[in-house]
């Protein structure tokens, strides 16, 4: 399960990336689970923290960042798939302060005698993940 800090509590969500959004990686709440931020810090420990940095680079813009987005989705899954029933992933970027986006840059390649442009996406800042587990109780 992925949560997010919104306010006092923290949220499932579910990752919506979408290279056509203005936010392109975003998370939806999932109303899943949902607990205060206090009651979370004293019921779960910080084991590691992930960071996930992401690259893709092609000759179409738009299909150049959704497959950016993907290779990013697909680490956050492989991350998911492997926890544990009293594990969680929280998501510490905060937004307004160091909240990844794609960031792309462009060059002019020659491909069969013609001038074409190709493109360099990556996440900056990269995306933090951390891991917590529930702490057993007495």
């Amino acid at each position: 399960m992925i949560l997010r800090r919104y306010g006092g509590t923290l949220q499932s969500v579910e990752p919506h990336f979408d290279s056509r959004a203005l936010t392109e990686i975003g998370f939806r709440r999932s109303r899943v689970f949902c607990m205060d931020a206090e009651t979370f810090s004293s019921t779960f420990e910080r084991i590691e923290e992930h960071v996930i940095e992401a690259e893709a680079d092609g000759p179409v813009q738009d299909e150049t960042e959704a497959a950016l987005l993907d290779v990013l989705l697909g680490k956050i899954w492989q991350l998911d798939e492997r926890l544990a029933a009293s594990e969680v992933l929280v998501v510490e970027n905060e937004p307004g302060k160091d909240y990844p986006k794609t960031r792309c840059e462009s060059h002019n390649v020659i491909v069969d005698g013609e001038n074409r442009l190709h493109f360099d996406y990556r996440v900056g800042p990269p995306l933090r993940l951390g891991l917590y587990r529930r702490v057993a109780g007495p």
